[in-house]
């Protein structure tokens, strides 16, 4: 009997990208890494004034599911809602471009959605400042 291969569905995580120079390699390397593989990156450039546009484009050229999208600066709405215009994933989400995720961060989330039949997964975050943990969220 043949297996049945059950393909993963698409997601999207979407990233504004604004004046990060320091810290978007360190986000992008995290979601990059993910332990949930059939995703789609969209870094959209709002038109930062440093060297994140180039970042971006130099990471695209590297992993094929990084679609960058530059754009002048209309401020962090605007570049979410031209990233969902680029989106063609089954699930969306956001992360800001001065974060980094979990490397089972879209996995677990996935996995919520799918256990519990619901249409919107929520996670707790850490504060961390100068490489010391000080808080916690939810």
């Amino acid at each position: 009997m043949k297996q049945k291969h059950i393909v993963a569905p698409l997601i999207s995580i979407i990233v504004p990208v604004y004046k990060v120079e320091m810290y978007i390699k360190k986000c992008i390397n995290s979601i990059i890494n993910q332990t949930y593989k059939n995703i789609e990156i969209i870094l959209v450039d709002d038109g930062s004034p440093d060297n994140c546009g180039k970042i971006c484009d130099d990471y695209s050229k590297t992993d094929k599911r990084i679609i960058v999208v530059h754009k002048d600066n209309g401020g962090l709405s605007d570049a979410r809602n031209r990233g969902l215009i680029a989106a063609s994933g089954q699930f969306i989400t956001f992360v800001d471009s001065d974060d980094y995720i979990e490397l089972n961060y879209i996995e677990t989330h996935y996995n919520n959605l799918i256990n519990n039949n619901a249409d919107i997964s929520i996670a707790g975050h850490n504060v961390i400042y100068n490489s010391s943990l000080i808080g916690g969220g939810g």
